[in-house]
């Protein structure tokens, strides 16, 4: 899979544990120790799930995602349809953790390139790569809000990790939670009133959700399992993660309330880091099933599930473009 520092930068997220920087390699990637991440207001009605793509309808769109097949981490893009597979960050640095802004136009993601972890952005074709964080603690995480105007990110600058938030020129960096336990992994619901995230508040990594200024944390999960790297469908009505309750990884979906928790994947590999198509009808994830860590797509009703990148190399990380 690569050194400790890719595995770590891509592990965090994949497991959402430990806050990477506190395993000293990337970001919200942890050294390997498989610990998942980060939802919506309770009382919310449960909504009837998306209407699935009908069979060989084509995917729209790009899926960014992280790869160590240049010998180091790298942020790549491809077709939907895994085609035209292009490295976007080309820095001996690792580069991990895409988000694509909503207009499609800007792609965040973590680099260590500048000595520690920090949330950059860049043009959609990897062009104006430019650290927005600039602080000596660990940024990364970075999730776009709904019209653009900010981006939420994880950081353990004042001791442990703390979900904050700033404009997207780097300006007006805030701290939303906090709390003596780790929280991280945000994620912005698509009308941009709530941000999920992450915590190990309770004692095990659960799913929470609070307003787009830090108030009404309420907890979504309840498991003694590791729950996390929530992902919100693009009508709000959902919200996809990995959890490992069944035994091993598995990516779920539930109501944006925390109801109706469900194994979409149900394989004896390991599944996670879920993320949804523009239109809702299918899932990104990665999985480790043909014996390396490749991205895969499925349904969002969980059928039709096959890999993307078919690569000797580990791909983490999938991230749908508008």
């Amino acid at each position: 899979m690569k050194t400790a520092s890719v595995a770590t930068a891509f592990l965090f997220a994949v497991c959402l544990a430990v806050p990477l920087a506190a395993c000293g390699g990337g970001g919200e990637g942890g050294t390997p120790s498989p610990e998942p991440s980060p939802t919506a207001t309770a009382g919310m009605p449960t909504v009837a799930p998306t209407a699935i793509a009908t069979a060989g309808a084509p995917a729209a769109g790009k899926i960014a995602f992280y790869s160590d097949r240049d010998a180091n981490g790298e942020v790549y893009a491809m077709n939907a349809d895994g085609s035209d597979q292009t490295n976007l960050t080309n820095n001996p640095a690792e580069d991990f953790g895409p988000a694509w802004s909503p207009d499609g136009r800007r792609i965040a993601f973590t680099s260590n390139r500048d000595g520690n972890l920090e949330v950059y952005v860049m043009n959609a074709d990897g062009s104006g790569q430019t650290n927005l964080t600039n602080n000596p603690g660990g940024d990364f995480d970075a999730a776009w809000s709904a019209d653009s105007s900010r981006i939420a990110f994880a950081s353990d600058r004042e001791g442990n990790t703390e979900v904050y938030v700033m404009n997207p020129d780097g300006s007006g960096q805030t701290r939303l939670t906090n709390n003596p336990s780790n929280d991280w992994m945000p994620a912005w619901s698509p009308d941009g009133s709530r941000i999920a995230f992450a915590s190990r508040r309770d004692g095990n990594a659960e799913i929470y959700v609070m307003s787009a200024d830090g108030s009404g944390q309420t907890r979504l999960t309840n498991n003694p399992a590791i729950e996390g790297v929530a992902a919100w469908s693009p009508d709000g009505s959902r919200i996809a993660f990995h959890s490992n309750r069944d035994g091993n990884f598995e990516v779920y979906v539930m109501n944006a309330d925390g109801s109706g928790q469900t194994n979409l994947t149900n394989n004896p590999a390991g599944d996670v880091d879920p993320a949804w198509s523009p239109d809702g009808s299918r899932i990104a994830f990665h999985s480790d099933r043909d014996g390396n860590f490749e991205v895969y797509v499925m349904n969002a009703d969980g059928s039709g599930q096959t890999n993307l990148t078919n690569n000797p190399a580990g791909d983490f990380d999938p991230a749908w473009s508008p």
